[in-house]
């Protein structure tokens, strides 16, 4: 009888801990002092995970950009054309097959959305007709949908777009 009481709560704290279907889930990664890996020195901010990739902002290079880590491979991903010395990056986000990473990123005062295709390695300001203030960038797992913040009438709005920078008309149902 005594075994059967000290399983039982054994059992049940780890279910608590792992929940219904094994999250959360603790990811340690080794401390890397060269900044190859996942965890530096270096300032790492706003991580955001879909599928294998992590991807978030760091100060390694002295300007704030956006890094991606595989953690199937345990590598950072090579990100060509994406980080830029006169831009500040924040917020990113990244599609399921990580293909697609979304970031917020203010140059010369003027804040915007940029879209970056892994495949492309091209960049694109999804805001760049829109006359506002914009933050806080998501993107769908299949990366078809971009949604974020505006302030374009003294207030913040969501918006959403499609990956080529066109607004979506979401219905909405009526109260």
């Amino acid at each position: 009888m005594m075994k059967r009481i000290f399983f039982i709560p054994v059992f049940i704290s780890l279910s608590l801990l792992t929940g219904c279907f094994g999250y959360p889930r603790i990811l340690s990664y080794p401390f890397d002092p060269g900044g190859r890996g996942l965890n530096s020195f270096a300032s790492e901010l706003d991580p955001q995970i879909s599928g294998r990739y992590i991807v978030f902002v760091t100060d390694r290079r002295g300007s704030q950009d956006v890094y991606m880590f595989d953690t199937l491979t345990r590598d950072l991903v090579d990100l060509s054309g994406l980080n830029s010395f006169d831009a500040i990056a924040n917020h990113p986000g990244v599609s399921q097959d990580g293909r697609f990473i979304v970031f917020a990123a203010s140059r010369q005062g003027r804040s915007a959305i940029f879209l970056y295709d892994r495949e492309t390695r091209q960049s694109r300001n999804l805001t760049s007709n829109l006359q506002a203030e914009v933050r806080n960038p998501t993107i769908s797992a299949d990366g078809n949908r971009i949604a974020f913040e505006s302030s374009n009438n003294g207030q913040w709005d969501v918006l959403v777009y499609d990956r080529y920078g066109r607004p979506l008309n979401i219905p909405q149902e009526p109260r």
